[in-house]
């Protein structure tokens, strides 16, 4: 069975604003959401608002198609175009869901990957899969479903949602978040976190490659989380991150092994370069290489770079909670605990001069962890899917829901901090529609005025600029042979 009849794009006649929606790419989105018997009652109730929340956020450049799934999946209907007549349509489909049956997550992937891959129109589009679920698959296995071309951003509903399962999905897909939703009241929230994302794409196959300079340094290890990363013919390293929102930065550290000097130089040590697109099927533009020079003086350096502490801190928080996790798996709770606090007690000897935001949202995320595994059972239902979120989000560099929303908020944009305030808003009355994606628009523009400006004159590669060429972000270490 193939879906070829996804709705065709067709250009509004009000043209009115239309520049509003200008520096992004267009959203073919896809809901994937489980309706199983363990959906009924409040939980059903809180998809349905969670759903209104984001049709009414989407704009007449997109398009939405959903999915539902329990014994087997159901699309309600192809990819539509988003107008004010569709909106009111979609939600009325979306209100009349039911719960029953088993949950067979496998299906409804690969119903919703088919609504993506069978598009007749795709140039320019982000495609995505927003996938939540609040059981066990007791039908097929989801995991072994390999998700190339689109992001799979996936919510665990509640407390007796399989995180392992849906931590998979999100890592087998191109740049997905895993988010842990245990409060039945924070789902809108967490839509709105991923859909602020979304609806801000400006840097589509996005690669960057760092090349070492022979006879001056060699790579020997290149930290940038699970983004997939190609060793090219020439000794150089390319790593594919796919999708970039507007205001989200990539950090990549290079183990730089540099040659013993007797005498003081300023040899170039690497040159970075990187491609993009910006849209699906456009050509791939350029960067011209940068290079970075080091000022060699055959003395150690007094002191790293304050950026560059508090990343490798960030990096070697999420190695801690990773072993953590692995012993409380095998029921090696004390160990595990132990491993937390050594994790916080190493955040509290970060050696920087004034308080750093990552550092002290690392220190919260490791005291709530700790909480997470007062017991075994504790650490099964909320400790194991807080610690999957936490690592996937850290791996991506990209905002997961977990815990508190007002508290962690580590790496989320101007725009997902708009749509928090504006989900709880709408949680309080559904009657009350939230601000159009146009309106946002004008709203980031009148409190940065200049933005529309710089990007303008300097197209999209000021983005990649921003996210990637800060050469003290690359340079980790200097080591002598």
């Amino acid at each position: 069975m193939t879906f070829n009849d996804d709705e065709p794009i067709v250009a509004p006649a009000d043209v009115s604003g239309t520049g509003d929606n200008e520096g992004r790419s267009a959203v073919d989105l896809v809901t994937v959401l489980d309706v199983s018997g363990s959906m009924q009652g409040h939980k059903l109730e809180k998809l349905k608002i969670a759903m209104q929340f984001l049709i009414r956020k989407l704009s007449p450049i997109d398009r939405l198609s959903v999915v539902t799934f329990s014994n087997n999946s159901s699309r309600l209907f192809p990819l539509r175009q988003i107008t004010e007549k569709s909106q009111e349509e979609i939600i009325k489909q979306v209100n009349a869901l039911v719960a029953a049956g088993n949950t067979n997550i496998a299906d409804g992937l690969k119903t919703g990957l088919q609504v993506l891959n069978d598009r007749r129109l795709n140039d320019g589009r982000v495609g995505a899969i927003m996938l939540m679920s609040d059981g066990e698959q007791n039908i097929g296995d989801a995991t072994q479903i390999r998700v190339d071309n689109f992001p799979v951003h996936t919510f665990g509903f509640g407390a007796n949602a399989k995180p392992q399962v849906l931590q998979a999905i999100a890592t087998n897909s191109k740049g997905g978040t895993f988010s842990d939703v245990q409060n039945q009241d924070n789902l809108s929230i967490a839509f709105s976190q991923c859909l602020g994302g979304l609806l801000t794409v400006v840097v589509q196959d996005l690669n960057l490659t760092i090349k070492q300079f022979d006879g001056e340094s060699k790579i020997e290890k290149v930290f940038a989380g699970n983004y997939p990363q190609t060793r090219n013919n020439d000794g150089s390293i390319t790593i594919s991150f796919g999708e970039l929102y507007n205001r989200e930065v990539r950090k990549v550290m290079v183990d730089l092994l540099l040659p013993a000097v007797e005498s003081e130089k300023n040899p170039d040590v690497l040159v970075v370069s990187y491609t993009y697109r910006t849209g699906k099927g456009t050509p791939a533009i350029p960067s011209p290489p940068t290079t970075a020079t080091v000022s060699r003086t055959g003395e150690a350096v007094e002191k790293e770079r304050e950026e560059v502490i508090v990343e490798e801190s960030r990096l070697q928080t999420v190695d801690k909670v990773k072993e953590a996790r692995g012993m409380a798996d095998v029921r090696k709770l004390e160990e595990a605990k132990d491993k937390v606090v050594e994790a916080e007690n190493s955040l509290d000897d970060v050696d920087i001069e004034e308080p750093n935001q990552v550092i002290e949202t690392l220190k919260y995320e490791m005291q709530q962890l700790f909480k997470h595994m007062r017991t075994q059972d504790v650490y099964e239902t909320q400790g194991r899917p807080y610690a999957l979120s936490f690592e996937t989000s850290h791996e991506r560099q990209r905002y997961a829901a977990r815990g508190d929303p007002d508290k962690v908020r580590t790496f989320a944009t101007p725009r997902m901090d708009a749509y928090l305030e504006q989900a709880k808003e709408f949680d309080k009355d559904t009657t009350k529609p939230p601000p159009s994606a146009a309106d946002d628009v004008k709203q980031e523009r009148l409190a940065d005025p200049f933005g529309p400006i710089v990007r303008a004159v300097s197209f999209y590669i000021k983005i990649a600029i921003e996210a990637l060429k800060s050469i003290d972000k690359i340079l980790n270490s200097t080591r002598t042979t």
